[in-house]
C-alpha cells in the first residue's frame, strides 16, 4: 500500500469533519499569531516539514505487514486518529470566552499537535522510514516553538484567565 493513503483519514478529519462541525473553525485552526525572531524561523520549518511529511509519504510504501514496527505503527497511528477526532470535535465548539476548555482541552492545551505527532510517528513506523521519522522530529520541535508563540499570544489576548488555564492544564499531557 502506498503511504499516501495514510494521509486520507487525517485530512478528512482535519478539514472535512472540522468544516462540517463549524465552518469558521477552519480559519481559527489555520491562525498563527504574529511572530518575530526565532518564531518566524520555527514557522517556516514547521510549514516545510509539514509539506515534507505529506510529499514524502507519496513515495513510501507499507510492505511488511507482520513486523513489530507495523503493529506498533497501526496502534500509534490509530490512537493519533482517535485523538485528532476528539480534538477536532472539541475545537469546533469553543467557549464563549475564547479559551477552549471543552473535552480533551481540560487535559491538554495542545491536543491537536499531540495527535499530529502520534499520526506521523505511526506513519513513520508503518513505512519503516527513518527519514520520515527525522522529518517528524523536526516537525515536532518546530511545533513546540509555534506553541510557545501561541501561548504568548494567548496571554496577551486573554490575560489572567489564560494564565490560570496554563496553571491548571498541561501543555501536552
Amino acid at each position: 500500500m502506498n503511504g499516501f493513503w495514510l494521509l486520507v483519514p487525517f485530512l478528512l478529519i482535519r478539514f472535512v469533519y472540522l468544516s462540517k462541525l463549524n465552518k469558521h473553525a477552519i480559519k481559527r485552526a489555520a491562525h498563527f499569531p504574529n511572530m518575530q525572531g526565532y518564531e518566524v524561523i520555527a514557522y517556516y520549518i514547521y510549514q516545510f516539514s509539514t509539506i515534507g511529511l505529506c510529499l514524502y509519504l507519496i513515495f513510501l510504501k507499507i510492505d511488511n505487514y507482520t513486523s513489530w514496527l507495523f503493529f506498533s505503527g497501526v496502534i500509534i497511528y490509530c490512537l493519533g486518529l482517535i485523538l485528532c477526532t476528539l480534538t477536532i470535535h472539541d475545537f469546533a465548539k469553543p467557549s464563549s470566552t475564547g479559551i477552549n476548555r471543552n473535552g480533551i482541552y481540560r487535559y491538554s492545551r495542545n491536543p491537536m499537535y499531540v495527535s499530529y505527532f502520534f499520526i506521523f510517528v505511526g506513519c513513520a513506523l508503518l513505512t519503516e522510514s527513518i527519514l520520515l521519522l527525522i522529518i517528524v522530529l523536526i516537525f515536532q520541535i518546530s511545533s513546540h516553538w509555534i506553541i510557545l508563540s501561541e501561548e504568548k499570544w494567548c496571554k496577551d489576548q486573554f490575560k489572567e484567565e489564560y494564565i490560570q488555564y496554563m496553571k491548571s492544564v498541561k501543555r501536552y499531557f
